[in-house]
């Protein structure tokens, strides 16, 4: 399913022109997960697979339901990521190859590679995921990073424990991973809403950066 503003969201993030209203992508976001949660579509990790380039964001807000109730976070009025900043996620398979000297971290299990790049500066944070195909969430978790300007490798090493982390995210439940629960899955775009409450919406990248 695709609303007007989210189609327009998704052409302004691949084209350019003229960006709709944030509050209409966010108002279209959330219809769209309303009508996933009554016709539970089943998605797979397959689905995931290559590059994607974030595009949208909503962020969180707290709000009361009425006057003295506990406040509780919803999304924001969101906001378009700027064109200078590059920020792609690339789901793999489990046996691809390892581009960081953490390679156990990352050999035969699904991956995840957050990269933002910004002026020749890049930054890669990779590690392990695991789909839950029961409310479409895909756990992460980032054990591995590199940071690089241009071919030039500036650091390449293991974080939040390498190896040893890796092995124990398979053991953690879905609420003790970081998570994404997917809404939307098309063949251009994708939608989400993270663990902290925040809705995201990326499109298809043609290529892994």
């Amino acid at each position: 399913m695709t609303t007007g503003a989210i189609a327009a969201a998704v052409s302004y993030i691949q084209q350019g022109g003229q960006a709709p209203a944030p509050a209409d992508v966010v108002a279209a976001l959330l219809a769209a997960e309303k009508q996933s949660k009554q016709t539970k579509p089943r998605y797979d990790y397959e689905q995931l697979l290559g590059s994607w380039r974030l595009g949208f964001v909503s962020g969180t807000q707290k709000k009361r339901s009425r006057p003295g109730a506990k406040p509780t976070k919803v999304p924001g009025t969101g906001r378009f990521l700027p064109k200078f900043v590059t920020i792609t996620i690339t789901y793999t398979k489990a046996d691809s190859e390892a581009d960081n000297s953490s390679q156990e971290t990352l050999r035969n299990r699904p991956t995840v590679k957050n990269s933002v790049s910004i002026s020749g500066l890049q930054l890669q944070l990779t590690g392990p995921t695991r789909f839950w195909p029961k409310t479409n969430s895909l756990g992460f978790d980032f054990t591995a990073i590199k940071a690089s300007i241009g071919a030039l490798t500036l650091y390449s090493g293991s974080l939040r424990g390498g190896e040893a982390q890796a092995q124990r995210f398979e053991s953690l439940s879905l609420k003790e991973q970081a998570f994404f629960t997917f809404f939307e899955v098309e063949e251009q775009y994708i939608a989400a809403r993270g663990k902290g409450g925040g809705l995201a919406l990326w499109t298809r990248w043609p290529s892994n950066p």
